[in-house]
């Protein structure tokens, strides 16, 4: 509860057992669950396929790369599961349709999402995390994409969206980053 209630990703960066760095993004939490019925905060959490860590930040790599920053649409259906794809973001239904309709949507109504940088891919197992930057609508913005990789395919997603305030605003000189 950060000035009213939120849903976050924090990443921690430790030296000699000590944490030295810490970047978050957060997000107003929403009051109802997503279209197909998913909150921000549900589905499973344990990691598994540890042995297909590096394929996995891979896939999620090459999928930020050809969807979000170079807008190659057509390559979507192959990374995801057809419409057994689980979503939760509080904005997108399921499945690979629910996806195309809510980013056709967007674009429609001027906020086209456009990533121009990832600045990590960090994983463990089937569970990877993405952090990038880019704008919304036209806004910068920093995205926070955690994906559940499931035989080769995402198969769930979650996100936290957050404005990146102007640099006179900043309370550091660190940057979101």
């Amino acid at each position: 509860d950060f000035f009213g209630p939120k849903i976050g990703f924090d990443v921690f960066r430790f030296e000699n057992g000590k944490i030295v760095e810490h970047w978050d993004n957060l997000q107003e939490k929403p009051q109802k669950p997503g279209p197909s019925g998913h909150t921000m905060l549900d589905g499973p959490t344990e990691a598994t396929d540890r042995d297909r860590t590096a394929a996995n930040k891979a896939l999620v790599a090459s999928l930020l790369d050809d969807l979000l920053v170079n807008g190659r649409m057509e390559k979507l259906p192959a990374y995801f599961d057809g419409d057994r794809y689980v979503q939760h973001n509080p904005a997108v239904a399921d499945g690979v349709s629910g996806l195309g309709a809510a980013m056709a949507e967007m674009a429609k109504h001027g906020m086209a999402m456009k990533y121009s940088k990832v600045h990590r891919v960090l994983g463990e197992g089937n569970f990877v995390l993405a952090v990038s930057e880019g704008t919304l609508g036209g806004t910068p913005t920093s995205f926070y994409d955690l994906f559940r990789v499931e035989g080769g395919k995402v198969a769930e997603h979650w996100d936290t969206i957050e404005t990146i305030v102007a640099k006179e605003q900043w309370k550091n000189g660190n940057g979101k980053f």
